[in-house]
């Protein structure tokens, strides 16, 4: 699913200097409801090594140990452990009280209301505090992190440009296995994806779809491998304009239904007309709305495991304070 930056699979087989062994790095979380934030942490772990381990934890994020004890304690000692960067404005608990709330304030035009800031600051918090990983902040798009995703190549001679359309939202294994058989249909694809803005969205999806604005959307679909180019706010029809500006071969569409565009129209009627549309089958069941009736169903679980995850971490994080507040050769 994940770019890695470097691109194609035998990357991971890829050795050092001749005489040197390949570093392998292993790094692992919980992995719930995978966002661009987890597929970002992959990115800078990939490119610390020349093969990549991932380790999913159970349903417990792991920070300590049943004993209080770091779990990355020995390779910590051994010199071994290195941290990648958080990438700010993106958590699972935002992602869960967007759900909940069916607030729109998180859409790109929108401003934050007072129900949801009030959420943002105290949903699934324990008592005592928000620490830094668990909590909510404010999503801030920059070229930098687009750059740091795209794979930045242009479609070559003999490549067949494929396009599909959509919202993509919480982008999931069902996006995924769509893709990829996207992917299988030419010898040499080139995959562009576009994204509709997020009151399109609303406007064939209800409610307060989409859960991820438009600019988390694109990050989402750039980290993935079978992505070549990303459409920015795609028109809803695909025109022949579109078709002719991309030089497109390949229309695709999902077994999910097609909504009319705002004057009825069959927004997939130039493709269909020229001979070129597909509609493909993933084979997969899951969907944004089946996530999103998950999670309603167990908020309170999810809101217990946060409370007592924070909480870990909170004292983790006092723990690490005191250790480093205490003297030089202090071992009391």
């Amino acid at each position: 699913m994940i770019r890695n930056g470097h691109g194609e699979a035998g990357a991971a087989g890829r050795r050092g200097p001749v005489g040197q062994r390949a570093v392998r790095v292993w790094c692992d979380g919980c992995y719930d409801m995978v966002h661009y934030g987890h597929s970002n942490q992959l990115r800078q772990a990939r490119a610390m090594g020349d093969y990549l381990i991932v380790g999913v934890h159970t349903d417990d994020d792991i920070t300590l140990t049943v004993d209080g004890r770091d779990t990355y304690e020995e390779v910590k000692q051994a010199g071994r452990y290195r941290e990648c960067k958080r990438t700010q404005g993106v958590s699972t608990t935002d992602l869960v009280g967007r759900m909940l709330l069916v607030t729109k304030a998180h859409h790109s035009s929108q401003e934050m209301s007072s129900e949801y800031r009030e959420y943002a600051d105290s949903f699934g918090k324990c008592p005592g505090g928000q620490n830094p990983w668990t909590g909510v902040s404010q999503f801030l798009q920059t070229s930098q992190k687009i750059i740091q995703f795209a794979s930045g190549k242009e479609p070559q001679p003999g490549e067949t440009v494929i396009y599909v359309a959509g919202a993509f939202d919480l982008f999931h294994i069902g996006h995924v296995d769509f893709l990829e058989e996207v992917y299988k249909l030419a010898k040499r694809p080139y995959i562009i994806a576009g994204l509709h803005f997020d009151q399109e969205v609303n406007r064939y999806k209800g409610k307060n779809y989409p859960i991820m604005n438009l600019h988390e959307r694109t990050l989402s679909v750039l980290a993935c491998r079978y992505v070549s180019e990303v459409v920015i706010g795609a028109p809803y029809s695909v025109t022949a304009e579109l078709l002719g500006h991309f030089k497109v071969d390949l229309v695709c569409h999902g077994k999910t239904e097609i909504v009319p565009d705002r004057d009825g129209s069959d927004p997939y009627q130039e493709p269909k007309r020229r001979g070129i549309f597909r509609q493909i089958d993933s084979g997969s069941n899951l969907t944004t709305d089946l996530i999103v009736q998950r999670i309603i169903k167990n908020r309170l679980e999810y809101e217990a495991r946060n409370q007592k995850k924070e909480a870990k971490e909170l004292a983790f994080l006092e723990a690490m304070r005191q250790q480093e507040a205490q003297p030089a050769g202090d071992t009391a």
